[in-house]
């Protein structure tokens, strides 16, 4: 089903063209969830934490990936609504090539770097040598990886969102099957979880590539012959940095909640926070997923002077995230108990600590949602300079800042919830 991105868009309209959206981020969030507890339940402590240690950094390059499909998706979009098919084609097909160039520049001196670099990250002994293998292999897969995330953003402006949630089972599905077949049967270790990674993302990577060039391609973007062009390419990373910053930001907040943690509650502070990553990633995901879709929605509008149909979005967005937010909040504090037994039942005064973190972060679900939709609003307007700020403003300065203040005024439970889930819980090692 082809959802478009012209016309005017009700609540009952825009539920329907997000869901698709919603449910993509919800599966891909899902089945990372199950990836880390494969490897920490069939691998081993050691891997677990190697994964942890080095995922970061290869989530750093990756994220390129994303911050050129999310700055690109409104550049393609606007172009769109403009009129200049033609061109929105040329941009998508340019960007695509561009990404796929940086992959393979970052690859080389990235497999090789691979051990100074988890030593540099805090791996020790056994572990850097655990770090090199995951590494390395993720290395290997980094072009489908960087792939993967750059369409993500691109299947709502294709109008085909269905595609995109349709992958996003795929590469699920993938992705838990070759860990059962690597990791349990085979047991390749911790080789074996990066292997299953990345044959997922390459799965999720590649195969777009094949149909937006394919005769079989019955979206609104085709992939043709384009240049590189550098203005494109400036407009596009400044329009993404929003993104980026927030996968950035994320690793010094992990690190920064960590030793927090550590020195005022221990192993135990640890653990619960890494149940808040998994829990808040699954919950976060709803309004990453509508974010994908009313971002190109905005940038056609935008592109095609829709001065009242861009208040209309406005409008019913903020009314659709305020509700939705509410819903979530009620639901997490509900489900926060039976959560923390499923991943820490095995001890009661860490279960009850986990359930008061979780009881006190997931209220922050009310607003969430708008408050990201804030700075993919201007990201939809190609205005990344104000989505970086406030992205950088609600990453950085005031979490950062709540980190070390409300756990001195409120107790160590009181601070922020992660405001861009990583592929695993970057500190879960601590809790086995």
């Amino acid at each position: 089903m082809k959802v478009a991105l012209h016309g005017h868009y009700g609540y009952r309209r825009l539920l329907k063209s997000a869901v698709p959206s919603m449910l993509m981020m919800l599966v891909v969030s899902i089945y990372s969830v199950v990836d880390g507890l494969f490897v920490s339940n069939y691998v081993g402590t050691t891997a677990f934490a190697a994964l942890n240690v080095i995922w970061p950094a290869i989530m750093l390059i990756g994220s390129l990936g994303l911050m050129i499909g999310t700055g690109g998706t409104a550049l393609v979009s606007v172009t769109m609504g403009q009129g200049d098919r033609e061109g929105a084609n040329r941009i998508f097909s340019m960007l695509l090539r561009f990404t796929l160039i940086l992959s393979l520049v970052f690859m080389v001196p990235l497999f090789f770097l691979m051990e100074p670099l988890a030593r540099m990250l805090g791996a020790e002994g056994e572990m850097v040598h655990q770090c090199v293998i995951y590494g390395r292999i993720c290395t290997v897969g980094l072009p489908g990886f960087m792939l993967q995330m750059f369409f993500q953003s691109f299947y709502m402006t294709a109008e085909k969102p269905q595609l995109g949630t349709l992958m996003s089972l795929v590469c699920g599905l993938t992705n838990m099957v070759l860990d059962i077949l690597f990791i349990v049967f085979l047991r390749w270790d911790i080789a074996g979880a990066a292997a299953a990674s990345m044959v997922a993302c390459c799965v999720g990577g590649f195969f777009p590539v094949w149909y937006f060039s394919s005769k079989r391609n019955s979206s609104s973007l085709k992939l043709v012959d384009a240049p590189l062009n550098r203005r494109h390419i400036r407009r596009t990373c400044i329009n993404g940095l929003s993104e980026y910053v927030g996968n950035i930001s994320f690793n010094v907040l992990a690190i920064c909640y960590n030793l927090q943690l550590l020195r005022m509650m221990g192993e135990n502070g640890v653990a619960a926070y890494s149940v808040l990553l998994y829990y808040s990633y699954v919950f976060a995901a709803v309004f990453f997923g509508y974010n994908i879709t009313v971002t190109p929605i905005v940038g056609y509008n935008y592109g095609a002077g829709n001065q009242e149909e861009l208040r209309n979005l406005l409008r019913r967005s903020w009314v659709m995230l305020l509700v939705l937010g509410f819903g979530i909040a009620l639901v997490s504090e509900l489900s926060a108990r039976p959560a923390a037994r499923i991943f820490v039942g095995y001890d009661p005064e860490l279960t009850g600590l986990t359930v008061r973190a979780l009881r006190i972060s997931m209220a922050s679900f009310f607003l969430v949602g708008v408050n990201l939709f804030t700075s993919a609003w201007f990201t939809g307007l190609v205005n990344g300079k104000v989505s970086a700020i406030v992205a950088f403003l609600r990453n950085l300065v005031l979490e950062l800042g709540f980190v070390f203040l409300l756990p001195a005024l409120l107790g160590p439970t009181a601070s922020g919830w992660p405001s861009t889930p990583p592929k695993s819980a970057a500190s879960s090692s601590a809790s086995r």
